[in-house]
């Protein structure tokens, strides 16, 4: 064996290793480079959609937080804190229980964004919703870090990945609003 070789093969055994490390609970480290950002799908809630009526203003017409979910959203704050993942900007869906969760992480100031918006009782807008939030990762500055607090249906239809309640997917955003995933972390490996 040539020194080259064995020099190639241990660095492809250190970047296995890395993806390996990264495909676990070390996927939020992921966060502190330059140009990622995090979506995640609120925390558990249960049910399935809203009920017949709700007002978004109106969190005792929703579905809401569990306390588990509630429980699921802080631990996931103080994991990113003691990580000293720190973001720009924490931004929601209008629905309570989105809002809920994004308070709950303590990741900053929460501010409603209405293209984080459900479409899951108005499946027609799907597109609609999905350009709206393309456009808005096309805002995105160099320095900035936002964690985007949604839906299961949004981020299926932004990233293909169907996330669990509380799930995280770290990404980077191409420059005509599509991204590009680079991790998942989900609540059970707290």
């Amino acid at each position: 064996m040539s020194a080259s070789w064995k020099s190639k093969m241990a660095a492809a055994l250190l970047w296995l290793a890395s993806q390996h490390a990264f495909a676990n609970h070390d996927v939020l480290l992921l966060l502190n480079q330059p140009g990622t950002h995090a979506i995640m799908r609120h925390a558990t809630a249960p049910g399935v959609g809203d009920p017949e009526g709700f007002v978004l203003g109106d969190c005792t017409t929703q579905r809401n937080l569990s306390q588990a979910g509630l429980n699921e959203a802080r631990a996931l704050g103080e994991t990113l804190a003691k990580k000293q993942i720190r973001f720009t900007a924490v931004y929601s869906s209008q629905w309570c229980r989105c809002l809920h969760t994004a308070h709950a992480l303590n990741a900053g100031q929460v501010q409603a964004l209405p293209a984080l918006n459900s479409f899951f009782q108005q499946r027609d807008k799907e597109s609609e919703q999905t350009r709206l939030l393309q456009a808005f990762l096309r805002t995105l500055q160099t320095n900035d870090k936002v964690m985007l607090v949604t839906h299961q249906v949004n981020i299926t239809a932004l990233t293909g990945i169907v996330p669990r309640p509380g799930e995280v997917i770290v990404f980077t955003p191409h420059a005509d609003g599509s991204v590009k995933v680079l991790g998942r972390w989900r609540p059970d490996e707290l």
